[in-house]
Order: structure tokens, then C-alpha cells, then sequence
């Protein structure tokens, strides 16, 4: 289980969403293609059967994840714009000028970044116009806070 994992209320629900889908539609796609996969014949050598329990213990897995993430789970309020936390959607300029837009979040996706990334632990908390060290696994970098909204 993820303890303590900080979820805004729209997190959380993108999460309970997403587990709904996978519980409902998703697993009726593919029990249905396992009991196709069943009428080929010999299990031993049918790749189709194969692949569909395959694809079954991949769904089963994630459907755990999201379960324990969301038990684990503490829901904040979203966060305002005075100061950097969980659901903030933050600009920053690194020290050599290039300008990125991230979204702190513990759900993940594309212009996330974790709160316990690098980046991520190193925002939580600033305000706009602080300087931030970010201890990357290549290196350490700087980046001042733009806006945060």
C-alpha cells in the first residue's frame, strides 16, 4: 500500500474513474477474450489464450495498485496559489533560461511531476519568484517559480 500518498479530491476521483473502468468494462473485455481464446482448442500452444491471461494478470495487478493507492490516501484541499503543493500546476524557468510548466502530481501523466520527485519535493511549499535546487540523479540544477496556478 502507498501510505501517506497526498491525493487532491480531482486526483482521487481521476483514480476511482479510472479503477471503475478497469473493474467494469474493461474486465468483461477480457474475460470475454479468454473464452474465445478457450474455443481454439489446446491451451498448451494457444498463444491467443496465453495473451489474454496475460493481459488479465496485468489488469488484476493495476486494479490493486489503485485500490491501495486510494486506501492509502490522504485527500488535500486543492492547492491555492500563494504556495506550491499538490495539484498546483506551476511555471518555472531553469537557470539556463528554459521554461517548463508541471503539474505537482501524485497520479501521474504527461506535465506531472511526482511530489516526491526531485523536482516535485523541491517546489512543494515555494512561492512565486523563489529559487529552487532541484538534486537530479544527473546532476543538480536551479529554477526559479514563475506563476502558480
Amino acid at each position: 500500500m502507498v501510505e501517506g500518498e497526498r491525493l487532491t479530491a480531482k486526483q482521487a476521483d481521476a483514480l476511482r474513474e479510472e479503477l471503475e473502468h478497469l473493474e467494469g468494462p474493461r474486465r468483461v473485455e477480457v474475460i470475454a477474450a479468454i473464452k474465445t481464446a478457450r474455443e481454439f482448442g489446446d491451451l498448451s500452444e494457444n498463444f491467443e489464450y496465453h495473451a489474454a491471461k496475460n493481459e488479465q494478470g496485468l489488469l488484476e495487478a493495476r486494479i490493486r495498485t489503485l485500490r491501495a493507492r486510494l486506501e492509502g490516501a490522504e485527500i488535500v484541499a486543492d492547492a491555492g496559489t500563494d504556495k506550491v503543493g499538490v495539484g498546483s500546476v506551476v511555471d518555472i524557468e531553469g537557470d539556463s533560461g528554459q521554461a517548463m510548466t508541471v503539474e505537482v502530481s501524485a497520479v501521474g501523466g504527461a506535465g506531472t511531476v511526482s511530489p516526491t520527485s526531485p523536482l516535485g519535493a523541491a517546489l512543494i511549499g515555494k512561492k512565486v519568484g523563489e529559487t529552487v535546487e532541484v538534486q537530479a540523479p544527473k546532476g543538480a540544477w536551479t529554477a526559479t517559480i514563475k506563476k502558480i496556478s
